[in-house]
């Protein structure tokens, strides 16, 4: 049996995703009740309103543009996209858009567009996209979205001439903070010394978690002298104040990127300082050997 125009608004009305129906003006003409459901609208609150009415107003013109480019046959005859929305109560959602331009037997053009709700898709991709580049506890960039940061600024630095160090960085005693204290007060520590840490740098710095206590600090166009007052600076603000009832004090090695030196050896002379700092009683900031 064919469809009457009659049956097909009764299937639009009872389909589980949203849809509208708005004419070429980009008014509504036809929301079903999974459409106002998903923006918190009564339908007659939509019914002759433009639709950028539920768009964020930074986007409307944006949208409203599209809309007419859509309408007057200027892009393609089905678009599928994703976009921020706006519901009543003012809460962004994220949908999945798929939107038809249909000519009646009378040659009005109308826009027909079907609505799928994906905000807890993003949300989770948002929170795959945080757990692969950075350390879930404190926030910064994990060990290998760090060394790819790292990568690219040792090239930089290579390419333009401009300097570059690095300090490795070590929590002083850390293991006696869980095992005297526990692990959700070792947890308190590395997330407020990380905290410190990113506070005491400048916001071009680049605070990494390489693995337990270990950090390690990228310092764009920083020649030595100076990556060796920050990281004192640094130094000096970690254990000036307790954090709860704990002192922590921090030893660093700090190392400059030589002409043609690798990434790999620049870390390893990190390394080597953060070594030397251990050896002559921690709480110190060494710099690498040449």
């Amino acid at each position: 049996m064919a469809l009457t125009q009659d049956n097909m608004a009764q299937v639009i009305l009872a389909a589980p995703i949203g849809i509208c129906v708005t004419s070429a003006a980009g008014l509504f003409e036809l929301v079903n009740p999974a459409y106002c459901e998903l923006y918190g609208y009564r339908e007659e609150e939509l019914l002759g309103r433009h639709f950028t009415l539920v768009v964020p107003e930074a986007n409307r013109q944006t949208l409203s543009e599209l809309h007419d480019r859509f309408i007057a046959g200027g892009a393609d005859q089905e678009v599928t996209a994703e976009w921020e929305v706006q519901c009543k109560g003012g809460e962004a959602r994220h949908i999945l858009a798929n939107a038809a331009r249909i000519v009646d037997p009378g040659g009005a053009v109308r826009k027909v567009t079907y609505v799928v709700d994906i905000t807890e898709r993003k949300q989770m991709e948002r929170r795959l996209d945080f757990l692969a580049r950075c350390d879930e506890l404190t926030g910064l960039l994990n060990r290998r979205a760090g060394l790819a940061h790292l990568e690219e600024e040792v090239a930089r630095s290579q390419r333009y001439g401009v300097a570059l160090s690095v300090a490795a960085c070590d929590l002083d005693h850390f293991k006696q903070v869980n095992d005297r204290h526990g692990h959700a007060a070792g947890d308190r520590v590395l997330r407020e010394a990380a905290a410190r840490m990113v506070q005491a740098l400048r916001q071009q710095d680049q605070v990494i978690r390489m693995g337990g206590e270990e950090f390690l600090v990228v310092l764009p166009c920083t020649a030595l002298e100076d990556a060796c007052l920050a990281m004192e600076r640094l130094r000096l603000s970690l254990s000036a104040l307790p954090i709860g009832e704990l002192r922590q004090t921090l030893s660093v090695g700090v190392a400059e990127l030589r002409q043609g030196e690798t990434m790999a050896a620049l870390l390893e002379r990190a390394d080597r300082a953060l070594y030397r700092a251990k050896a002559q009683g921690r709480d110190l900031v060494i710099q690498a050997s040449p």
